[in-house]
């Protein structure tokens, strides 16, 4: 028995959501550096930064909905 008896990742089938979830649930880094020269002189450089995570969404049940203006109005014309 070796260590190559397990299957190499790249032949195991794997969902695209499920691969998402598993890097934004920790989050994922983004680097790069994009470099235009023309004869060793660099004229544009670019640097990218970013930084992806998984946003959860927050209850507010705590407080009591906001009653709009349209909803006044028309409480206020049926009461009459």
């Amino acid at each position: 028995m070796t260590v190559y008896d397990d299957p190499p990742l790249a032949q195991r089938q794997i969902a695209l959501i499920d691969l998402l979830d598993r890097l934004l649930s920790g989050g994922v880094v983004l680097t790069g550096d994009i470099v235009l020269s023309v004869a060793d002189i660099d004229l544009v450089r670019v640097s990218l930064r970013a930084v992806i995570v998984a946003v959860q969404e927050q209850q507010f049940d705590a407080l009591p909905p906001v009653p709009t203006l349209i909803e006044d109005d028309v409480r206020h014309d049926r009461s009459r």
